[in-house]
């Protein structure tokens, strides 16, 4: 499999996961997840999937400043409900690296290392409206993580090119710029903007957080 060569010069997220660590999946249970796992997980790569992994990123690193994030110690209110636009797909991105799921998670061992029922839909609203909402179980402390992929247009070109997709009479060329185009918008976004408040911010919900 071969990915766009942008994608080894993305973020990294390093977490530990308890649970790897207590299985023996993962030395001292840290994992690094990578832009191309959530392309892996979602079967392809765009603007939501990449502002989903930011959105992780952003959450962890406000979360967790002075130690590695804990998989597993999360909850993710997400803001709408999941059938909703790409909300799902925002969700299963958030899964895969803070390892929150809804109900049919892992159920833990032993009343520990339970992932079942930290991942809810339309439970993170009011004056955050559109954000994700991000909560330590240890701690308590939250924040709400907000992304505007519009910081980051498209190429002026790509509706005219979408067109001629849609309607079967896209060229060659065309093919291939809209997909140059289309990844080239997700380059910047992870290369150029993954620490841009103007893109993404993660807002404290509590004094916990600094």
């Amino acid at each position: 499999m071969t990915f766009p060569d942008f994608f080894d010069d993305a973020p990294v997220i390093r977490l530990r996961d308890p649970l790897a660590q207590l299985l023996g999946s993962a030395t001292d249970g840290i994992m690094d997840y990578r832009y191309a796992d959530a392309v892996r997980l979602t079967g392809h790569s765009c603007p939501t999937v990449a502002g989903a992994f930011l959105t992780a990123r952003a959450a962890l690193k406000a979360l967790y400043p002075d130690t590695l994030p804990e998989r597993g110690g999360i909850s993710v209110r997400m803001p709408s409900p999941e059938a909703e636009g790409t909300t799902g797909v925002v969700a299963q991105v958030l899964t895969l690296l803070t390892g929150a799921a809804t109900q049919g998670g892992f159920k833990g061992i032993g009343g520990r290392f339970a992932r079942n029922g930290l991942l809810s839909f339309a439970t993170c609203s009011g004056k955050n409206g559109g954000a994700v909402c991000f909560e330590r179980l240890d701690t308590g402390a939250a924040v709400a993580v907000m992304v505007d992929a519009g910081k980051v247009p498209a190429d002026a070109s790509q509706r005219e090119r979408l067109q001629a997709i849609m309607q079967n009479r896209a060229t060659p060329e065309q093919l291939t710029e809209f997909a140059y185009f289309w990844q080239e918008r997700v380059r910047r976004m992870l290369l150029e903007h993954a620490d841009d408040p103007a893109m993404i911010r993660a807002i404290p919900l509590n004094d916990t957080v600094a």
